[in-house]
């Protein structure tokens, strides 16, 4: 009986497809409407849910058992797993890092060092530099990222502009990191040299990125910053009353970076480096600890108690600025707890569309037609852009597009090289753009903006894309495969390939 359940599973058709995505845009939209800033606190999640819901009954009428939805809710969930440790790692260490002076004292060195006329270029091309020699955009935001946005309220800069500059960089250095996961992931699906890749996309990631500095430098002429300088001192005074401000408090971020570039996972680096700001606490901020516990909690267990509460629900300040209270009170594993839920809801939705063949039928569309190369690459760089929108994870529209479209290039007389740079010119850097995406809810969660407010501010993601595009048109750097003379397996079937020639197309 099974067998013949099995044989009589029926493939959707494009309104089956459709059918969930407008349910959930419709509801997204909604909750936008309704909710407003709020909108990811719980509206979000529940339009998912619901969304996944008529996929589920979608499978149930083509034939699908709910055994096998539920499994495929379950795979996708797992997927995302990695990504919530990370994310319980990185609340642990912001609270630690609070407490530890960590970044308190990168903020009070941020303040003296950076002048608010280069402040979003300079915020730019630090978190470059950073995500560059670390391969991780998200342990840049949760570092660096998250002490330039408080120079920035220091400063009186703009909150959004500060959050696009931070994504911005930390893309850009991710995306032409060799120790970055996604700047592996793209040449190995797509069946390319890993250096040959990096070296390809500086041709659309490079120009994008001085676009964006360039943008981020007007804005800063063009803006006046609302703190005076004797407003910037009066906070560098007051964090340096609150902590012992020193090089030595920067020992807990050089550890993590160190950790980072020697290829240590992720997970495991970050919670080294939430531990040892807890110790840094402990030996160097006894008074700050002391200011937290009442008189007849004064002892080792008390101590104990204020860095075990900050590595789970963060720190609380009470100083006389209520504008530094806000900007130190923060972190812990709990303050990750509702991204987390967004994450879970995203991928269980995407989870059902994959398993019921709905997602497969939605990007077969986007094939028809294509025949130039500027087609091809576009849509593959939009199938990236709407897996991320419906998958809610960077990896999926990586793989997913990759698999699908990597025989097609190679038909076509496309050199791979072309489909590993679309996928990430399209799923990479587009991921963090998207609320309820593992990398905006991330982004969000740490950055504590939400990515409506700063998504028209995020210029290099922006620009890439756009560029990439453009090049496809006009033929720019488009690499094709002189037939015949040498064949290659895709699939099984044997495709020429020779090496890549630069023509117009």
């Amino acid at each position: 009986m099974e067998n013949t359940v099995i044989k009589q599973k029926k493939e959707p058709s494009l309104l089956d497809a459709l059918i969930p995505l407008v349910v959930l845009v419709a509801l997204l939209s909604t909750s936008v409407y309704l909710f407003s800033d709020d909108s990811s606190f719980g509206p979000n999640q529940i339009a998912l849910l619901f969304s996944m819901g008529v996929a589920a009954v979608i499978g149930l009428k083509n034939g699908y058992t709910w055994a096998e939805i539920e499994k495929g809710i379950v795979k996708g969930i797992s997927l995302s797993l990695g990504a919530i440790l990370i994310l319980l790692a990185v609340g642990a260490l912001i609270g630690t890092w609070m407490l530890s002076g960590t970044v308190p004292t990168l903020i009070y060195f941020g303040l003296e060092l950076l002048n608010p006329s280069f402040f979003y270029a300079a915020t730019c091309l630090i978190c470059a530099i950073v995500a560059m020699s670390i391969g991780s955009s998200w342990t840049t935001a949760a570092t660096v990222g998250v002490a330039l946005m408080g120079v920035a309220s220091g400063m009186g800069m703009s909150d959004a502009v500060t959050a696009g500059a931070v994504i911005s960089g930390a893309y850009f250095g991710d995306k032409i990191s060799p120790l970055s996961e996604t700047t592996n992931l793209a040449p190995a699906v797509a069946g390319t040299e890993l250096f040959e890749h990096i070296r390809y996309m500086l041709w659309t990631t490079v120009p994008s990125f001085v676009i964006a500095l360039i943008l981020f430098t007007i804005i800063g002429f063009s803006g006046e910053a609302q703190n005076t300088a004797s407003n910037i001192e009066q906070m560098q005074t007051l964090l340096a009353q609150e902590f012992n401000i020193s090089w030595v408090m920067l020992v807990p971020l050089a550890v993590l970076l160190t950790l980072a570039i020697k290829k240590m996972p992720a997970f495991p680096a970050v919670a080294i480096g939430a531990l040892l700001g807890g110790v840094w606490a402990v030996i160097f901020q006894p008074d700050v600890i002391q200011s937290m516990l009442d008189d007849s909690q004064q002892s080792v267990l008390g101590v104990a108690a204020v860095v075990w509460t900050s590595l789970f629900d963060g720190v609380s300040f009470t100083t006389s600025d209520e504008n530094l209270n806000a900007l130190l009170s923060r972190g812990g594993m709990s303050s990750m707890l509702n991204t987390i839920w967004l994450i879970i809801c995203a991928m269980s939705f995407g989870a059902v569309l994959e398993r019921t063949g709905l997602l497969k039928a939605v990007v077969a569309l986007f094939l028809r037609g294509a025949k130039s190369a500027g087609s091809m690459i576009s849509r593959t760089i939009l199938t990236c852009l709407g897996t991320n929108i419906i998958t809610a994870d960077q990896y999926i529209s990586i793989v997913m597009p990759g698999r699908m479209y990597k025989e097609e290039y190679a038909k076509r007389g496309l050199h791979q090289l072309n489909l590993s740079r679309s996928l990430e010119d399209g799923g990479t850097i587009t991921s963090p753009l998207i609320p309820w995406n593992t990398c905006g809810a991330y982004m969000q969660g740490v950055l504590l903006v939400h990515p409506f407010d700063y998504i028209m501010y995020t210029f290099f993601n922006l620009i890439n894309p756009v560029l990439a595009i453009i090049y496809a048109y006009l033929g720019v750097k488009i690499l094709r495969i002189p037939m015949p003379d040498v064949a290659v397996e895709v699939g099984n079937e044997k495709i020429p390939m020779n090496e890549p020639t630069q023509t117009k197309i």
